[in-house]
């Protein structure tokens, strides 16, 4: 464990403030979820993916829909991809991928465009969905295809299959 040489004291309500730095460097955004463990003497705080319990869902989503389709299929949570059914797992997301989980918008393209995960491009016809449980967005799917189609109704379903 890496220590960063910073104190924090704890507020008469148990509070602690993680500084700026720290959440700024692992991503962590104003009301995301942290998990708390502890191990020992040690308090873990690990970012919470409400997501990552769809994972094994997730993967075979895009494995069947991508044997069925001619188009390629992203599941993201709110800061990577987490199932594709190309070589895109890990991926992180770009700022303009992420207004849209936190818009709660989707998007359909009428001509090809790009999108941008790390150092990747994918261009294509687009359709992006987010992904809302118990009202919070957790993620996105993200639909590229060779033809000009509209994907909306295949991102509901694929959303409505992996929250229930």
């Amino acid at each position: 464990m890496k220590s960063t040489g910073i104190t924090r004291k704890i507020d008469e309500l148990g509070r602690v403030v993680i500084p700026k730095e720290i959440r700024k460097n692992l991503c962590i955004r104003e009301g995301e979820s942290l998990e708390i463990i502890s191990n020992g003497e040690n308090i873990i705080l690990k970012k919470h993916s409400q997501i990552a319990k769809y994972n094994d869902i997730s993967n075979k989503i895009c494995n069947i829909v991508g044997e069925i389709y001619d188009f390629d299929i992203i599941i993201t949570d709110r800061e990577k991809i987490i199932a594709s059914n190309k070589n895109y797992n890990g991926k992180m997301l770009n700022s303009k991928l992420l207004k849209y989980i936190d818009n709660r918008e989707y998007y359909v393209s009428d001509k090809e465009c790009n999108i941008y995960f790390d150092n990747i491009d994918i261009s294509g016809y687009i359709t992006i969905y987010p992904i809302i449980d118990e009202s919070d967005s957790i993620g996105l799917i993200i639909l590229r295809s060779n033809i000009s189609d509209n994907y909306l109704k295949i991102c509901k379903l694929i959303s409505k299959i992996i929250i229930t």
